[in-house]
């Protein structure tokens, strides 16, 4: 599964307590050679890494062992190396398993406990842009899932969507964009009514930042029709997308794409100014950690390629730098960023990725405060 399949409500799941014992495998991947010829030993060490740590493990009973170690072996079968990104984490209990592709480098781990390991997972899902475009015509609209920098259509929840057959007007097909009775017509008007509301829908379950798609009288008449298109983060006004296809769809919507990134990230830092004048802000690894411990972080900023491995003591954060071993022992977070970014999450805590250097002058992270 991608990052992008990750909802509230699977991330709900994964996380309840399960039968001991529970396995989380993690391992760096790589998109191109000749990085990627190591990708499958990395991957065979985790998975017997995994089978030896059960195996030594006196309080796991023989059918438990059995049992998730066949789980084990039917996800490292499923595996699709040439579907990698930066990041492969698997998961596997006595009654299922699970493969994620992730597109974040991921440390390599192996974790046997009474829970999945979910925050590498939670970290790259936050990290990636996770957006729809929604591509409308008079006789046809279509939904696409951003992950990044990629696009693939949404074949689901009413999408792609047409007029009902016995209203439609197979002639105007060749009057679409040409003539304004197009978009004045009843028929169109309630078939974009339709297509709002299905994508109400769509955001109720999942809700990102949003892109239409479309010529200018189709996008008026959308926004026109009901409520949520107006929250769009962008708009292109560009016909002849709806059938994409992915590749040529995701080059036209890039520009609107990183116009609102810029834009977010001018408000972060307004955000971020703002609350040092109220005395309400955050700055430095150790600092952030407290305040989302204690739920009282409202928007954490972190740059995008912000690591750091770092031991608890006393509830605070003592960075390990690694060079000396230290790294290795048990109590030692290889990114302690990730687990950080979780936790804010579950707070309830906005996080924005924002680009390198950007918070060179707050050591790399920093956060709004509620109070």
């Amino acid at each position: 599964m991608d990052s992008n399949d990750l909802t509230p409500e699977v991330l709900r799941r994964l996380r309840k307590p399960r039968p001991y014992p529970a396995v989380s495998l993690t391992v760096p991947t790589h998109r191109r050679e000749p990085r990627n010829d190591g990708d499958p030993v990395r991957l065979r060490n985790a998975h017997a890494e995994a089978l030896h740590r059960m195996d030594a493990d006196p309080d796991i009973p023989k059918a438990a062992r059995i049992a998730v170690r066949a789980q084990l072996d039917q996800a490292m079968a499923e595996v699709d190396l040439r579907h990698k990104q930066d990041g492969l984490l698997i998961l596997a209990d006595a009654d299922e398993h699970q493969v994620w592709y992730l597109p974040r480098e991921t440390p390599e781990s192996v974790v046997v406990s009474d829970t999945y390991l979910t925050r590498n997972l939670v970290a790259a899902t936050a990290q990636t842009p996770h957006y729809w475009v929604l591509n409308v015509a008079s006789d046809r609209a279509t939904l696409w899932s951003g992950d990044g920098d990629s696009l693939r259509e949404h074949r689901a929840d009413g999408f792609p969507a047409t007029p009902p057959e016995e209203t439609w007007d197979v002639e105007r097909e060749e009057r679409i964009g040409d003539t304004p009775s197009t978009f004045t017509d009843e028929e169109t008007r309630k078939f974009l009514r339709s297509v709002d509301d299905a994508f109400t829908a769509v955001l109720a379950a999942r809700p990102r930042p949003f892109y239409l798609v479309g010529v200018a009288p189709a996008l008026a008449l959308l926004e026109d029709a009901g409520s949520t298109a107006r929250s769009a983060a962008g708009r292109l006004a560009k016909g002849g997308l709806t059938d994409g296809p992915a590749h040529v769809l995701w080059k036209a919507v890039q520009p609107v794409v990183r116009q609102h990134a810029r834009s977010e990230e001018t408000e972060t830092m307004a955000r971020l100014d703002d609350a040092k004048g109220r005395r309400t802000f955050a700055a430095g690894l150790d600092e952030v950690w407290v305040a989302v411990r204690e739920r009282r972080a409202g928007l954490v900023a972190v740059e995008e390629h912000f690591q750091r491995s770092a031991r608890v003591s006393d509830g605070h954060l003592i960075p390990v730098d690694g060079d000396d071993g230290a790294a290795l022992s048990r109590d030692v977070q290889d990114d302690i960023v990730d687990e950080l970014v979780e936790s804010a999450l579950d707070g309830g805590a906005q996080v924005v990725f924002l680009d390198d250097d950007v918070l060179a002058g707050h050591h790399r992270i920093a956060a709004v405060l509620r109070y």
